[in-house]
């Protein structure tokens, strides 16, 4: 048995994570009057979405006639015909609603001359069902995740949630299958926290640190991820990784797509516009894995940028500088800071980077866990919401601008359904003292390591063999040689040194932690590409160029035992939730 005194709270309802998404549900909740906790491991206005650039994408029409139903198509196509057409339907109809409620909450959306929100350009975006671009991106400047991260905490703090704030999540409580809440250790005085709730969404973000290079922040570890592996359940499609087309080169930082809807291009060593190849009519507008993949073949085939002809570059040095310093300001900054660059005068140098996760917790529209063994089933007690969950609405690629609307769209549709389920201040379960147990052995045996390797070691070695062997372009070679070595990784662990053996601010051990979520999901993402044996949207395949789906149609589920990786697959839904649209079948996706 532990020594740890266990301090114990109890809640209708239990976020974890304070993005986007976790603070949407949570204003939900709270609005609703259910009493609702939100444990974050970092003060709310530092979660990640507050780097989200370029905008939130609703087809408002503001910048001429746009349909929902245009933005569906866009986003099934986007999604190289994985995403689940019902799910696609929910976030299309919902998002026009979505962002207007947002407006009402106070985001300070840039504006139209007569007053409207300002909507931009963005890859992939466009009207009659791909037949011409469309400005459907709705912008506060270049900081628009920033805007909306800030007017939500501020709505969750006047409608009551309460946050535990550098709180770090353990482990979900389990009882017969079902979550009964999270054990979570308080970082600022040592104690460890159990949280009991009817409900706990899952909000904990992305796992792009899994790579070297990321514009993701060192806090992006997939926690929640981590989390449900440990409980016995499945992650869906980890294999599609979103590689942005333009992170800054040699530093990481994200230089927004925006940059290209505002009139920005790509170009190689010969000063070519080479997108005009790869994509003739959306040009630098494409989706993101096409221009990505359009980026290293040039760089592979020698017409790279630089010493090393390893970069490209991004030129916006023709646009009206009026009109940088008003919608690009912070691109401005970080290419000044970073690399010393004045973006009205010289070019960015941009390569592609780790920037998005379409896979995580499978779920429905509703935002419930799911689980198969067969056939969907709801896992009780917990749901999930944006990066870490997998709809899907982005299947095999994420279109820019479709994660923002994602984080409020679903975000409050698990509100939603959780007012639903849950009936205030109902009496809560006994959980076992094993469930407490198991988790807080882990915690000990991780705190008290006193191996020989260090957790910066081996997160250095396999974000080394994810960015070698499970890149833009992927070979039965690479990914074989990457199931195999990133065993060394995790086996790594059973020697582990973690130096500060105590409770207060110990982020070697919130490091430790981390990198127990990363390489679980490390390791599920390699062994599911190895086995999807096509090329279908972020997922390309050398040895196998063309989309297959007669056989790979399908969801990748994986689980990871603590030993070995179990794959299972589920179909992707083509049925739509309504009879408001029709089916968008499958069909070559070009652009």
């Amino acid at each position: 048995m532990s020594s740890y005194k266990i301090i114990d709270h109890k809640y209708d309802v239990l976020v974890v994570g304070a993005g986007g998404a976790g603070l949407r549900a949570a204003v939900g909740l709270s609005e609703s009057g259910l009493k609702t906790a939100c444990i974050s491991k970092v003060f709310p206005t530092r979660s990640h979405t507050a780097a989200a650039q370029g905008g939130i994408s609703a087809a408002l029409g503001n910048a001429g006639e746009d349909d929902w139903r245009w933005h569906m198509y866009d986003t099934v196509k986007g999604s190289d015909w994985l995403g689940d057409q019902d799910c696609i339907e929910y976030l299309c109809k919902e998002a026009p609603r979505a962002v207007i409620e947002l407006e009402h909450y106070g985001v300070p959306f840039s504006r139209t001359k007569d007053g409207k929100i300002y909507q931009r350009a963005f890859g992939g975006m466009t009207k009659n069902y791909g037949n011409e671009p469309i400005q459907r991106t709705c912008a506060a400047a270049d900081r628009t995740g920033h805007a909306i991260l800030h007017t939500l905490y501020g709505q969750a703090l006047k409608h009551k949630t309460e946050f535990f704030i550098e709180y770090f999540a353990l482990d979900l409580l389990m009882k017969k299958g079902e979550c009964k809440g999270v054990l979570a250790w308080n970082l600022n005085d040592g104690t460890i926290h159990r949280f009991r709730s009817h409900i706990t969404i899952l909000a904990t973000g992305g796992y792009g640190k899994i790579y070297y290079s990321a514009t993701a922040a060192h806090t992006c570890t997939g926690d929640g991820n981590g989390m449900v592996l440990r409980a016995g359940l499945p992650l869906q499609d980890m294999e599609f990784v979103q590689f942005h087309p333009t992170g800054l080169y040699g530093i990481g930082c994200l230089i927004s797509e925006a940059v290209r809807g505002e009139g920005g291009f790509l170009v190689n060593s010969k000063d070519e516009r080479f997108m005009e190849k790869y994509a003739p009519t959306a040009k630098d507008l494409a989706s993101r894995d096409v221009v990505s993949r359009s980026m290293a073949i040039e760089i592979n085939e020698g017409r790279g940028i630089g010493e090393n002809k390893d970069h490209l570059y991004l030129h916006i040095d023709h646009i009206d500088p009026k009109i940088i310093e008003t919608r690009l300001p912070g691109i401005s900054e970080s290419v000044e800071t970073f690399v010393n660059r004045d973006v009205t005068k010289e070019a960015i140098p941009v390569v592609p980077t780790v920037h998005y996760n379409m896979g995580g917790i499978p779920t429905n529209y509703k935002a419930e866990v799911l689980t198969s063994n067969g056939d969907d089933k709801i896992v009780s007690g917990l749901m999930a919401v944006g990066e870490t969950a997998c709809v899907s609405v982005h299947g095999a690629n994420r279109l820019g601008s479709n994660s923002l609307i994602d984080l409020v769209v679903f975000g409050k549709a698990a509100a939603k359904r959780a007012t639903e389920l849950v009936k205030p201040n109902s009496t809560h379960e006994e959980i076992a003292k094993s469930e407490t147990e198991k988790s807080l052995e882990r915690f000990d045996k991780l705190r008290n390591g006193n191996g020989s390797n260090k957790t910066s070691e081996l997160r250095l070695l396999m974000q080394k063999i994810m960015q070698s062997k499970c890149a833009v372009f992927r070979t039965e070679k690479t990914l074989k040689e990457g199931v195999s070595e990133i065993k060394r990784s995790y086996e790594g662990m059973q020697s582990i040194l973690v130096k500060d053996k105590s409770l207060i601010y110990n982020t070697d051990l919130v490091e430790t932690l981390e990198f127990d979520n990363l390489i679980r999901q490390a390791i599920t993402t390699l062994e599911s590409a190895y086995q999807r044996k096509e090329s279908r949207g972020a997922h390309a395949r050398e040895d196998y160029p063309n989309r297959n789906d007669e056989n790979y149609m399908k969801h990748t589920l994986s689980w990871h035992d603590g030993k070995e990786v179990k794959i299972n697959y589920r179909p992707v839904n083509l049925s739509t939730l309504t009879n408001d649209v029709q089916t968008f079948p499958p069909k070559e996706r070009v652009y």
